[in-house]
């Protein structure tokens, strides 16, 4: 018998409807050829396979007991092709059981994920939501095998490869938050006043420099960082109660600024505007499930992408 590499699997087709007729006619005229045509790929069938497959007998042709045992082999393996090939079943949200995983920083989960949990409360309340902190290596392997279903965050940080699908959400940049009344900074803080002034640092891996760090060292003054947290939460409850400094993303300067009493100034230090994107694998490109959720979250990303940023 011949093997896969070397067998024509445009046969197993015709295989499959000459063992149900069991006749070369028939078999044609439901695979809408010629009986010629029919009876070299029954020719064909019988080279590769090294079997007669069908014989003539008193009660019209016989399939032998290789064929026999071929057929329900081949049948199961047709439907599940079949059922591969098919238009991919319609989402439906508000019936669905579906766990859906984002890798997200927790900057991008403070802006997407309220929203979006809301989004889901109302139309899908079936769908799981699980969110996972970013790593510092892109998480390629967990995209390609579906444990993971988008990442979101900073394109400059993320640097995702260039054959994933990337959607623009939305724009930010950098700002200062400073507490209201603050004994010396009234106004813009110059850049004198922001290097004179203590800075907290929120900084996951636990380093002491960041970009705002690396700009200034490129004009030989630093900034004095004397706190340094993991993470968003407590840094708005700290800054409100302190006379630090604390430079963040301006979306999220302004959802700090509705918790406590801060001012939002520009940092004085000229850096580029940061995009922040959704980034999936191709290989669910078209799956429904997948495309719902992707639609969510952009719509969420061009609201935030609509409210201007003051400066």
């Amino acid at each position: 018998m011949a093997n896969l590499r070397t067998f024509d699997l445009n046969l197993l087709l015709a295989f499959n409807i000459l063992m149900r007729e069991r006749n070369v006619t028939r078999a044609a005229e439901c695979m809408f050829v010629t009986q010629s045509a029919m009876s070299h790929t029954l020719h064909r069938l019988r080279q590769q396979l090294n079997d007669p497959v069908l014989v003539k007998s008193p009660a019209g042709m016989q399939p032998t007991a290789l064929a026999l045992a071929l057929v329900e082999p081949v049948r199961s393996l047709l439907q599940e092709m079949e059922r591969l090939l098919e238009t991919p079943q319609a989402f439906d949200p508000a019936s669905s059981q579906r766990r859906f995983t984002i890798a997200a920083t927790d900057y991008m989960e403070f802006l997407i994920l309220p929203e979006l949990s809301q989004l889901i409360d109302q139309s899908a309340p079936g769908v799981d939501i699980h969110i996972k902190r970013t790593d510092s290596s892109f998480p390629l392997s967990q995209l390609e095998n579906g444990s993971l279903d988008v990442v979101l965050g900073f394109t400059s940080v993320l640097n995702p490869p260039a054959h994933l699908n990337c959607d623009h959400l939305f724009m930010d940049r950098m700002a200062c938050v400073i507490r209201q009344n603050h004994p010396r900074i009234k106004e813009t803080p110059s850049l004198a006043d922001y290097l004179a002034t203590s800075h907290m640092l929120i900084s996951r891996t636990g380093d002491k420099a960041g970009v705002i760090d690396e700009k200034l060292a490129e004009s030989g003054v630093e900034r004095r960082i004397n706190c340094i947290v993991p993470h968003f939460l407590s840094a708005p409850l700290i800054v409100a109660q302190t006379d630090m400094i604390l430079s963040l993303p301006y979306r999220l300067a302004t959802a700090f600024q509705k918790l406590v009493p801060l001012n939002i100034w520009p940092v004085p230090v000229s850096l580029p505007d940061y995009n922040l994107a959704m980034i999936w694998h191709p290989l669910w490109e078209k799956d429904p499930a997948h495309c719902w959720l992707r639609e969510q979250i952009s719509s969420i990303g061009r609201k935030i992408d609509s409210s201007a940023i003051l400066f």
